[in-house]
């Protein structure tokens, strides 16, 4: 194992601190896909960092240097693919449009990541309700995040169409924000003939018994 001033090609701790930003946020890019394709194989418990830094292309001793443990990894690539999401979620948004189009389109772009990234599917469900967990506390974090966007498409919904108080507004985010996971990785790992659309619409079904008649 190299000291912590090296990487494994030599580079200095002091070149790996100056990494630009683009190209400090490609090699994540680099790390996240090669690690959801590895943990989609083998689980989490079966990776090493040293075998997510192979795949990737990556020093190791960069990895070491910049997330200093697998644990610290895996968090951070939890936040990496939170990222990815809520830049799709967020690209739907338009104040102009219907907002129950624009929440169709939004779940929509959820399946997309959920088809591209299926492996973070499997490590959320997973993950994510295990007690107790490791990064428990990045997934408390990361749900936070994730409802909200949640919660502010919802409030588009209420501000033009009438809906039904007795329902929960909590247990209805909770509902469509997970339904996005569990939805995409059964259509995924079990029933791949669902077409996007067929998805969306389940999913969708549940904001549209919101809405009073």
């Amino acid at each position: 194992m190299n000291t912590a001033g090296e990487s494994d090609a030599g580079t200095p701790a002091d070149t790996v601190k100056k990494l630009r930003p683009a190209r400090t946020n490609a090699t994540k890019q680099k790390l996240f896909e090669a690690s959801m394709e590895l943990i989609g194989e083998r689980g989490v418990a079966g990776v090493t960092v040293d075998e997510i830094a192979a795949a990737a292309g990556v020093s190791k001793g960069t990895v070491y240097y910049n997330f200093g443990s697998k644990s610290d990894l895996i968090a951070q690539l939890l936040r990496h693919g939170v990222d990815i999401l809520l830049a799709r979620l967020l690209s739907v948004r338009d104040d102009a449009a219907d907002p129950l189009a624009a929440m169709d389109e939004m779940i929509g772009q959820a399946m997309d990541f959920m088809d591209q990234y299926p492996s973070f599917a499997r490590l959320w469900v997973s993950e994510n309700w295990r007690t107790p967990s490791e990064w428990q506390d990045t997934f408390a974090e990361l749900r936070g995040r994730l409802l909200a966007v949640v919660s502010a498409a919802i409030d588009g919904v209420a501000a033009v169409y009438p809906v039904d108080p007795a329902v929960s507004r909590g247990s209805l985010e909770t509902a469509i924000f997970g339904a996005c996971f569990v939805v995409g990785l059964d259509r995924q790992t079990y029933n791949p003939e669902r077409t996007r659309e067929q998805s969306v619409a389940a999913i969708m079904a549940s904001m549209r018994g919101y809405i009073v008649k």
